[in-house]
């Protein structure tokens, strides 16, 4: 059975020269093929000779993935399925256009284990962790793909709990030898895994976003059940050893949900949990899930939040709410698709 180029790092496209008997400086050549050309065989790379893409072609193909459904919401947010961890099982990734911007929401997991109460990918359990092919594969086989200026792992599951392939897909996204994109370009969002979120923030300089929700212990763990293992408290001990004072963000999501974690108690909470810390918190509406018992205030209740922790002295941004009619907003993912359940 052939194996995958896309998705292999320098040093990795490297050790497949070895294993052909190709000179060391066909890797760099191969990785232009795939990530700066975007080639989808090996027969195109032509700047190797034909002998030399025989003997790949033999072992290896290049394993792009096309979607399997594309959906456009009103608002021009579109929304992509792959096919992706096993044959039948779908994940789910986003183009946000705004403006000049086109950014990418990337999933790293086929569902999730974290089970937060308000999320639809959470509900359908945990099917397994994507390849680095699979993440790589999102951003190349969007048809935006040439357009995309950011991108974001929001999408489906917890990219701390993936993290080495989501660390080899940031590798191949900022190296030279492959997307070249800045570091900046890149958002990772976590429930607060302390078990790799150091690797993280010791390795690259991405921007870091962490999913809050609530600033008390108790409430918090009754909307995330990872508040038990890594709690809030110990995660911002982590954050507060990093200067995010220059160009690297860090930002705190925040769900505001009706008559739950939307009060002056839970702002002031908030406040003094991040003050000194150089951040903003990053509001979002609720967006509805069937047989949910949470609800959402709308907008009023969002900007009243906003209002109270501005007061204070905290940054507040409001998320716009994109493709939530194709349910592609925040918290939506695998909860609709018209032809394939995810």
């Amino acid at each position: 059975m052939a194996q995958f180029l896309l998705g292999m790092t320098l040093d990795e496209l490297g050790g497949v020269c070895r294993s052909a008997g190709l000179r060391p400086f066909v890797a760099k050549q191969l990785a232009d093929w795939l990530y700066r050309k975007g080639v989808r065989s090996i027969s195109e790379m032509t700047n190797i000779s034909k002998e030399n893409r025989e003997r790949l072609a033999a072992d290896y193909e290049v394993g792009h993935i096309n979607p399997a459904e594309v959906m456009t919401s009103a608002d021009g947010t579109r929304k992509y399925a792959f096919e992706a961890v096993a044959p039948g099982q779908y994940i789910e990734t986003v183009m946000i256009p705004d403006r000049e911007r086109a950014t990418l929401c990337v999933s790293s997991q086929a569902g999730c284990k974290m089970g937060c109460k308000f999320c639809m990918t959470g509900r359908q359990g945990f099917h397994g962790n994507l390849t680095t092919r699979e993440i790589i594969a999102q951003f190349m086989d969007v048809e935006e793909a040439p357009l995309l200026t950011n991108a974001v792992f929001m999408g489906m599951g917890e990219p701390l709990d993936n993290w080495e392939n989501v660390r080899r897909a940031i590798e191949i996204l900022c190296a030279d030898w492959g997307f070249g994109w800045s570091p900046k370009r890149i958002t990772l969002s976590t429930i607060g895994d302390l078990a790799t979120l150091k690797e993280f923030l010791d390795t690259t300089s991405c921007h870091l976003a962490v999913s809050l929700h609530n600033p008390f212990h108790e409430e918090r763990m009754s909307l995330m059940p990872v508040e038990n293992r890594y709690p809030l408290e110990d995660v911002l001990k982590l954050v507060r050893q990093y200067d995010f004072t220059g160009q690297r963000r860090v930002t705190f999501e925040y769900i505001v949900f009706a008559g739950l974690n939307d009060t002056k108690r839970h702002a002031d909470a908030l406040s003094r949990l991040l003050r000194g810390l150089e951040c903003r918190v990053n509001l979002i509406r609720f967006h509805k899930i069937p047989d949910s018992p949470f609800t959402s205030g709308g907008d009023a209740l969002v900007e009243q939040f906003q209002k109270r922790l501005e007061a204070s002295g905290v940054t507040t941004t409001i998320r716009a709410s994109r493709g939530e009619d194709i349910m592609a907003a925040c918290g939506l993912l695998a909860g609709k698709n018209s032809n394939k359940q995810l």
